[in-house]
């Protein structure tokens, strides 16, 4: 039998629905996913830690839940927001429905009809703090309680996802070459990429100094995807920094990528209500190439010469920077992106930008074998424009020895 639920924003905005998942109350930062699919992908990514997802698609649910495809070792996210939850799972590969997978991990949702307005809410006014409770009538109580909660800004949560212990990934026969992976919060796919190309992955915790992973001798170090504020995760820099000043091939993504821009001297800043989903358009400043890819994240490096915390204004006039890209292409590329800069590790280069809103989604360095893009190349469920990046690791790991 159901019962009802309340969802409340920082702002004050109170949608009533009807209860999802576990009962209790749930508090995070209210974000939004455009993906049609992959659900369970988004549960389970540890990207999502602390924040409260609602889904753009309107039947959430169809495919049920399997043992298959999740990201990590639990659903992370604080809560849901769905539109119609289906009313039965059809797959072979089901074995629950997502009602009853919610409950079993604690995550409290709520099926609501204004996921629409919500989602407009959010664009125009930004994430911000929320909560869902199945036991909470009164809104404005709920509010008080809102607004006392933590803010994403300043918040070290890759400790708090990440691999207690080290372990690792291995390929199916002899391995190619040896990899350390810093867990920021890693998905579970990464290691597998890695592995299907012959690399044995080691997977340290998000703590690790750089004398941790170079200790295990890598042929290269990837640094993961993860949540919260990259400003916040000073250990991660300092052994990125250490890891660049030995030499070895570096790849990084998402908050990996934020990790490497503040080694390299860029600020990072929090982004208006970030990019998620499965159809981001990103632009390879090298070839004119787009790739459609996959997002999870609320923050991003800046441009260089730009501060730290804020989020720019990238005026959208056009560039004739290449003469196979339209100007309309071209509108999206900030004038900073098309510029090399220097670096404590030598001249460096954005790679990537979004082509929605100029976004940097991508660095590199010119002289030493080391980039990162801010997008998830491994993108489970999809899509798979982007899986090329982990071959072009392993070249480098090749040219590196």
């Amino acid at each position: 039998m159901t019962h009802p639920a309340l969802l409340v924003l920082e702002d004050g905005t109170t949608l009533r629905g009807t209860a999802f998942g576990a009962d209790g109350e749930t508090f995070g930062e209210m974000v939004f996913n455009t993906a049609m699919t992959g659900y369970q992908e988004t549960l389970t990514d540890p990207s999502y830690c602390r924040q409260i997802v609602a889904m753009t698609a309107p039947h959430i649910g169809n495919t049920g839940v399997n043992e298959e495809d999740p990201e990590s070792r639990q659903a992370w996210v604080s809560g849901y927001v769905v539109r119609e939850p289906a009313r039965l799972a059809s797959s072979w590969r089901a074995t629950r429905d997502l009602d009853a997978y919610l409950r079993a991990e604690g995550v409290t949702g709520i099926a609501v009809r204004g996921t629409r307005l919500l989602t407009r809410r959010v664009r125009e006014r930004g994430a911000m703090r929320a909560a869902i409770s199945t036991v909470e009538t009164s809104p404005d109580k709920l509010l008080d309680r809102v607004l006392a909660s933590p803010e994403m800004t300043g918040a070290d949560l890759a400790r708090v996802v990440s691999t207690p212990e080290r372990y690792t990934v291995r390929p199916q026969g002899q391995a190619r070459y040896r990899v350390v992976a810093v867990d920021l919060g890693i998905k579970a796919s990464t290691p597998r990429n890695l592995a299907d190309r012959g690399c044995e992955v080691l997977v340290l915790p998000a703590t690790s100094s750089a004398t941790d992973i170079l200790a295990a001798s890598p042929d290269g170090v990837f640094f993961s995807n993860g949540p919260g504020d990259p400003a916040a995760a000073g250990y991660a820099v300092d052994a990125m920094r250490g890891v660049l000043g030995a030499g070895v091939p570096v790849f990084g993504i998402c908050l990996g990528s934020q990790i490497l821009a503040l080694a390299l001297g860029l600020g990072t800043y929090k982004l208006r209500y970030g990019h998620r989903g499965v159809n981001q358009p990103v632009l390879d400043l090298a070839t004119g190439r787009v790739y459609i890819t996959s997002h999870n994240h609320g923050f991003a490096a800046a441009l260089p010469g730009e501060g730290q915390g804020l989020e720019p204004n990238h005026p959208e006039e056009p560039h004739v920077s290449a003469e196979t890209l339209g100007p309309a292409t071209w509108a999206h590329v900030p004038t900073q992106a098309r510029q090399p800069f220097e670096t404590p590790f030598g001249p460096a280069a954005v790679s990537h930008v979004n082509l929605n809103d100029g976004v940097v989604e991508g660095l590199r360095l010119l002289e030493r074998p080391v980039f990162s893009v801010q997008y998830h190349p491994e993108a489970a469920p999809g899509p798979h424009d982007a899986a090329d990046h982990f071959d072009h690791f392993c070249t480098l790991l090749e040219s590196a020895r």
